[in-house]
């Protein structure tokens, strides 16, 4: 099995103001140290030629990708097919909008169906909305809508889904970047992470009575991870910098745009990893392994790991680009790269699904 590029894979140091804050704050700053990977290798290419793909989901050896301007790529046995998507909305092509997050429902073997996630315009505005998709004769349907009028703006349309351990649809809603306010108003769905009920509905223990808000305070939250204990982890995109790791409780007000980085204020929660004034990582998607968090980063061009315990953070995949989304199963991990996004610079065939294993690294 090969590993990943080695020769410049450094422990990822956090820098000047860059350690984890709130409940498990060390105080201390992690010190750089060359990690034991043999140089030159690289990971497996499972498929290439993607086009701005965006989410990845997986059933037994079959992987679905949504790819941002409309389309769905199957991959098996080697093989890719780019099958077709029909909308009830016109999809948008504003920056970083399009068809967004993607899993498969939990009976998918016999339903076809899954929850997708997409930014669409029509004549009273542009919005992000959350609907089923049912896969027939190699062409995915919209068949039932979630939710609608989830903010919309030029950036910061969230757009991940994540069915969680307690069988909740989980999803990811940005400040929409031309209010950010919004964020601090639970009234509103923007600046958000949403806890649905797979039919659409309201949880009757979510934290806010009738409301769809798990959590508030966000600016462009990308990636969700659950622990083995339940716990829920989130990877945001800071304002330029301070990008965050955040442990997220239920009801809980995460602070932008009133706080970012390292600051407090009573009532409002710090993150567990920024990546502080002077770096951005813009990280999106986000899996858990034993104790660590691996989270795709697209200006950091890395696949980068957080040791839960002891705060480290390394860079685990680099040299490939931009990357978008990640997914473990078992201690395999698929990550997508996402340099043809406008953004990147693309690689020969790129984009591609590429895939490691965790034990080896």
């Amino acid at each position: 099995m090969k590993k990943v590029f080695g020769a410049g894979l450094l422990v990822f140091g956090l820098l000047a103001g860059c350690y984890g804050t709130g409940e498990n704050n060390s105080g201390k700053q992690v010190e750089d140290q060359e990690a034991s990977l043999p140089a030159g290798e690289e990971p497996e290419i499972l498929a290439d030629e993607l086009d701005i793909p965006w989410s990845i989901a997986k059933t037994g050896e079959i992987f679905y990708m949504t790819e941002r301007q409309g389309s769905i790529v199957k991959v098996e046995d080697g093989k890719k097919e780019r099958q077709k998507v029909e909308l009830a909305k016109k999809l948008s092509t504003a920056s970083e909008a399009g068809l967004l997050g993607f899993v498969l429902a939990p009976d998918f073997s016999q339903s076809n169906e899954a929850y997708a996630y997409y930014t669409y315009e029509n004549t009273s505005g542009q919005f992000n909305r959350i609907v089923t998709l049912g896969l027939q004769d190699g062409t995915w349907k919209e068949e039932r809508l979630l939710l609608d009028k989830i903010p919309s703006g030029q950036f910061h349309h969230g757009g991940r889904l994540e069915i969680g351990p307690d069988g909740k649809l989980y999803a990811t809603a940005g400040d929409a970047a031309t209010d950010p306010e919004i964020a601090q108003d639970v009234n509103s769905l923007g600046g958000k992470i949403l806890r649905i009920n797979l039919d659409g509905t309201v949880p009757g223990d979510n934290p806010f009575s009738g409301s769809y808000v798990y959590s508030y305070g966000h600016r462009n939250p990308q990636g969700l991870a659950w622990a083995e204990d339940g716990t829920l982890y989130e990877s945001e995109h800071g304002p330029s910098a301070n990008d965050e790791i955040n442990k997220i409780l239920p009801g809980k007000n995460y602070g932008w745009p009133i706080i970012k980085g390292t600051e407090k204020k009573e009532g409002m929660e710090s993150p567990l990893f920024t990546s502080g004034d002077d770096e951005t990582w813009a990280p999106s998607g986000t899996a858990y392994y034993k104790g660590k968090l691996y989270t795709a980063a697209l200006r950091g061009s890395a696949v980068l790991e957080f040791d839960l315990e002891t705060k480290n953070v390394r860079k685990i995949v680099s040299n490939l680009g931009r990357i978008r989304d990640v997914f473990i199963e078992g201690d395999v991990l698929y990550f997508i790269s996402n340099n043809t996004d406008g953004r990147g610079n693309p690689l020969d065939k790129d984009d591609k699904l590429y895939y490691i294993q965790l034990s080896e690294i």
